[in-house]
């Protein structure tokens, strides 16, 4: 089964430091395109896409070429996205922040997918109460948005991480850790939850669905080649929404595309719609640009600046959390108005609603 693992890597973050500024691409207005995408259940669309001639629709309309890769590994799709390999990929709002935008590439979110909504969560054996954590040994994937998931369940019942102790695990040795009778206590995502949950000493205590709109999943593009080639944005609003319309459709369509995409990612349509239905999905732009130009946003994107900077993963050195500018919709920034590193626009996903495409 291929697993999505939504990880950060402190090494390839320190290697990537190194890039500066240099590593933002030059990008003059042109025609060829590059997305990276990886396995996950709000990103499987990408690859129908590709692979149903929806890419090729939209890039044919705006007169473009645009070829579609699938990464196994999450953090190499971002690693190779930073170094100027690509000119899109997929990844959280965390992993947007502390990778590329740490490394010094400035990136816009050109789409807000989904948020997660239950497809990652606190598991313990044999306890159903989340206070039964405190003095444990938790596993799971270091500054993940499993580690963020931990941190936020802890100030739920006005705990912190210094009362129980992070066991760093890889999300593929996951489910066998689980089995073992020294692991008590995970914090993974989907499809391991629903594996390490069919285990009936697995107690779900808490999960994304109690920090609704935090773990954001996106469609980002490097700022330059954006703002010099639009219609690329254009085009990647259209493939999206072309797409998660017919993930969503209660048709014979609708099923047979979403009986293809768990197979893709490893799984079969049961299992598939069931990460769906832990996956508040934006299938329509007019809700993807309200949760966008909410107030929620700020708030969680402090959060999250937050933790990366406690977890020491906005920089060597870095002064404060304010170190890299966050831009809103509206302009307004948080942290550091001169550094502005990554971006969230409503203006791709606006021209979508309005049918100006």
């Amino acid at each position: 089964m291929q697993t999505f693992s939504r990880m950060l890597s402190t090494a390839a973050l320190a290697a990537l430091l190194a890039f500066g500024a240099t590593s933002i691409a030059t990008a003059a207005p042109k025609t060829d395109f590059k997305v990276a995408w990886s396995i996950y259940v709000g990103w499987m669309p990408w690859g129908y896409a590709a692979d149903h001639g929806i890419v090729k629709k939209w890039a044919d309309k705006y007169g473009l070429k645009i070829e579609v890769t699938q990464f196994n590994d999450y953090v190499e799709s971002m690693n190779q996205y930073t170094a100027g390999a690509f000119d899109a990929v997929t990844l959280t709002n965390m992993d947007g922040l502390s990778i590329p935008a740490a490394g010094g590439v400035d990136t816009t979110a050109v789409l807000v997918g989904d948020f997660s909504n239950g497809n990652d969560a606190v598991i313990l054996k044999n306890k159903s109460n989340l206070a039964d954590i405190k003095g444990q040994n938790v596993n799971l994937v270091e500054y993940s948005v499993s580690h963020y998931l931990l941190t936020r369940a802890l100030e739920s019942i006005g705990s912190t991480e210094r009362d129980v102790k992070v066991v760093n695990t890889s999300d593929a040795d996951m489910v066998a850790a689980y089995k073992t009778a020294d692991v008590t206590a995970v914090v993974t995502w989907n499809p391991l939850v629903s594996t390490v949950l069919e285990d009936p000493s697995a107690k779900k205590v808490f999960d994304s669905s109690q920090i609704p709109g935090e773990i954001i999943d996106l469609m980002a593009a490097n700022t330059k080649v954006l703002t010099d080639n639009p219609n690329f944005g254009k085009a990647l609003a259209g493939i999206w929404y072309e797409t998660a319309a017919l993930l969503t459709a209660q048709t014979d369509e609708g099923k047979a595309a979403r009986e293809a995409m768990g197979v893709a990612s490893g799984t079969d349509l049961k299992g598939f719609e069931g990460q769906l239905a832990a996956t508040k999905l934006f299938d329509k732009p007019v809700d993807a640009v309200a949760f966008t130009v909410s107030p929620s946003l700020p708030k969680t994107m402090d959060l999250v600046r937050n933790f990366l900077f406690a977890k020491g993963l906005l920089g060597n050195g870095a002064p404060s959390a304010d170190i890299i500018g966050i831009e809103m919709p509206d302009g307004k920034v948080l942290g550091d108005s001169g550094n502005v590193k990554l971006r969230f626009t409503g203006a791709y996903m606006k021209a979508a609603a309005e049918g100006s495409l």
